[in-house]
């Protein structure tokens, strides 16, 4: 039987991508693995959304080389480079675009019976998720990501997704439903929910925002503990999702909406909505009093200022955000902004990333103190090296946020929802004990 090995590089939605492969060839019969060392074919499935991303899926390309692998690259770098990238790493044996990994089984046969290259990327790129494919998991644990739309139908100035992903289509709430009770019953405890925008969620088919309405769905799923959304825009943050949010029992209190910035100049510049994110962010936290807000800035983007810098230093001194992300600007080719003058120096953007994070880590630490002596119902997620039980509160998502660090001698089972007394904390993590 031959041996299929599948490398996932990038986002939560890469992943799935990987595990509908993994679905899809195991149906035709071959052997997939997380073990490349012994595969015949290894599958690497990259990331291109930056430079950064690149260097580290072209590193795992070179060393599938250097063993000596048939190798195949899916994804967005093959989708962004495909011609440069057999140019330059001509041992690879195939690449597939992002929305053609369906040809998979096909490929792999021709690869098998000789054929030195073949090339399956579509140069308009249109993901439409193939429900016919049974999901099949990598890794499992108390959290399941749970993709309910892919695509794109913005244009920010800094992102290349929309053309490696194409436009934004939505999953039916039929499906996702299916799919989300396929995963509580293999134990899943906490859904996220995630697309490139999951509010724009369901405009395209029902013709109006609906992702209140599958929360509505989704909170009536039995035995499901958690439901928690990631990456919202926020021209699509609206009354009715809002409330929905605070009255449904299941979907935690975790608002994450990426700002960008806060000038209006630079939001202009950038492509994004010119709002007040001072009054979004208060009327956020007067619908769903104590929810924690996650957004994420770009520092260093064409043309920034030390004016327009300090704008949005002042602005998250002022917010005191809950969780912060900072990214200095990456240059990409194929985005509005890469021909934008004047380019700032790499200098420039680290200061200005480590000024940023340095006030959060101060807003992270007097914010989680004041979790100190009180209970808090959070999800048991593993054990650390040291024997300590790791677990997360509602307020903090997995891999990009904080954990609770908790001292026990009880047994504990992943999924679990425990009650913790909080009774110490740091920068980013807290430290409890069972109650």
């Amino acid at each position: 039987m031959t041996k299929i090995g599948i490398i996932t590089h990038g986002c939560a939605k890469n992943l799935i991508d990987s595990e509908l492969m993994f679905g899809l060839l195991s149906d035709k019969g071959y052997e997939v693995s997380l073990d490349d060392s012994s595969a015949d074919i290894v599958i690497i499935n990259t990331c291109s959304f930056i430079c950064d991303a690149e260097r580290e899926s072209i590193k795992s390309i070179l060393q599938q080389v250097e063993y000596g692998k048939n190798i195949i690259v899916t994804g967005c770098l093959s989708q962004k480079h495909r011609k440069e990238l057999k140019d330059a790493i001509p041992e690879i044996k195939g690449t597939v675009g992002t929305t053609d990994f369906l040809n998979l089984p096909e490929i792999i046969e021709k690869i098998l019976s000789g054929e030195e290259y073949i090339e399956a990327v579509n140069q308009n790129p249109d993901y439409i998720y193939p429900e016919n494919i049974k999901r099949q998991q990598i890794t499992m644990g108390a959290s399941s990501y749970l993709k309910i739309a892919e695509g794109c139908n913005y244009n920010c100035g800094y992102c290349i997704i929309p053309h490696l992903r194409g436009k934004y289509h939505s999953r039916n709430i039929e499906n996702i439903i299916k799919e989300a009770k396929e995963l509580v019953d293999k134990g899943v405890t906490e859904i996220i929910l995630i697309a490139q925008d999951s509010s724009y969620y369901g405009v395209d088919i029902y013709h109006k925002p609906s992702l209140a309405k599958l929360l509505e769905e989704l909170n009536k799923i039995e035995d499901l503990c958690w439901i928690r959304i990631m990456y919202t825009h926020p021209a699509m943050i609206n009354d009715e999702l809002l409330e929905t949010i605070a009255k449904l029992d299941k979907v935690v209190k975790y608002i994450d909406i990426p700002l960008q910035h806060s000038h209006p100049d630079m939001l202009k510049r950038m492509n994004r909505p010119v709002m007040d994110y001072r009054e979004l962010v208060k009327h956020i936290r007067e619908k769903i009093p104590g929810a924690a807000i996650r957004t994420a800035f770009i520092t260093g983007y064409p043309g920034e200022t030390e004016e327009e810098f300090e704008h949005l230093y002042n602005f998250i001194k002022d917010t005191k955000f809950d969780r912060l992300g900072v990214f200095m600007y990456s240059r990409e080719k194929g985005t509005p902004s890469y021909t934008m003058k004047p380019q700032i120096s790499a200098k420039t953007k680290r200061e200005r990333q480590k000024k940023l994070m340095q006030l959060q880590q101060e807003i992270s630490l007097e914010r989680n103190k004041k979790f100190i002596g009180k209970t808090m119902p959070c999800i048991i997620e593993g054990f650390s090296d040291n024997g300590h039980v790791i677990a997360r509160t509602q307020y903090d998502a997995p891999e990009v946020d904080g954990v609770v660090n908790i001292k026990t001698q009880e047994p504990v089972v992943p999924g679990d929802i425990e009650n913790i007394k909080i009774t110490a904390a740091d920068i980013y993590d807290l430290t409890g004990v069972i109650v």
